[in-house]
């Protein structure tokens, strides 16, 4: 048995990179949609830091999935 268990490290990966990907797609199609559908094409601060953090947490996990689940756990073991 390894140092941490018995990880599925391309499962890990691949739900990293999925859930990253739905999350930036979330914000970046969230956003349009919204300032579309509202009137007056204003959105409330919260639902534009909601939007954007969705975005940032997105790439950010689409980034270092593969970096930490693909590359840097598995050496480590």
């Amino acid at each position: 048995m390894g140092r941490y268990g018995k990880l599925d490290y391309p499962r890990l990966t691949k739900t990293g990179v999925g859930l990253g990907l739905a999350l930036f797609l979330f914000g970046a199609v969230g956003a349009k949609v919204a300032l579309a559908v509202s009137s007056g094409g204003q959105l409330p601060g919260w639902e534009r830091t909601l939007f954007f953090d969705a975005e940032v947490i997105g790439v950010l996990l689409l980034l270092f999935s593969p970096i930490i689940f693909g590359i840097v756990m598995p050496l480590t073991e």
